[in-house]
């Protein structure tokens, strides 16, 4: 285990923890499946299945982010990682086997997770989803509603004009 990379996650994060080393070693796995590191850009991509502790782990240490574009957030609820390589092609979704805890506390469970090898720990498979585009730009239309303004694509129409998520109302008839 790489403890300045650990630590560095570590700090990002806030706290040590279980949820945290799982995406820890999914962060290994790839660097030693993929040969990927950090991406200044949007070179490696993240789509993540959870919206748990390891998360962060893939935002310290791959620099894939929300704000990039790179780190993209699908919620099945499952601790799984598909990354990508735009420069190489490479892709490798990784997820968490059925974790055997046995009679593990949390702290044990996050000592072994950081000493286990990552073939012990993980299934890889290749990703589910396709590669994404990379993130793109969008005009800010304002809310004739509320006057706020939202990316164009996320805006809604009511009698021809702008109207945000927040504020469009739903026309559902129960089909």
């Amino acid at each position: 285990m790489d403890k300045a990379l650990w630590e560095k996650a570590v700090a990002f994060h806030g706290h040590e923890c279980p949820g945290l080393a799982i995406g820890f070693k999914a962060c290994q796995a790839a660097f030693e499946k993929m040969g990927i590191g950090t991406s200044d850009d949007e070179q490696i991509v993240c789509i993540t299945e959870n919206d748990a502790c390891g998360v962060d782990a893939v935002q310290a240490l791959l620099s894939c982010t929300l704000g990039k574009g790179n780190l993209i957030y699908r919620g099945t609820g499952k601790q799984a990682f598909s990354f990508y390589n735009r420069t190489d092609g490479k892709k490798l979704r990784v997820c968490l086997k059925a974790p055997k805890r046995d009679d593990m506390d949390r702290t044990q469970w996050k000592i072994h997770l950081l000493n286990a090898p990552v073939d012990e720990i993980f299934a890889f498979s290749e990703p589910k989803y396709e590669l994404p585009e990379k993130a793109r730009l969008f005009k800010s239309l304002a809310c004739s509603v509320c006057g706020e303004n939202a990316a164009e694509h996320k805006m809604r129409f009511h009698e021809g004009e702008p109207v945000c998520v927040d504020c469009f109302k739903t026309y559902d008839r129960g089909w």
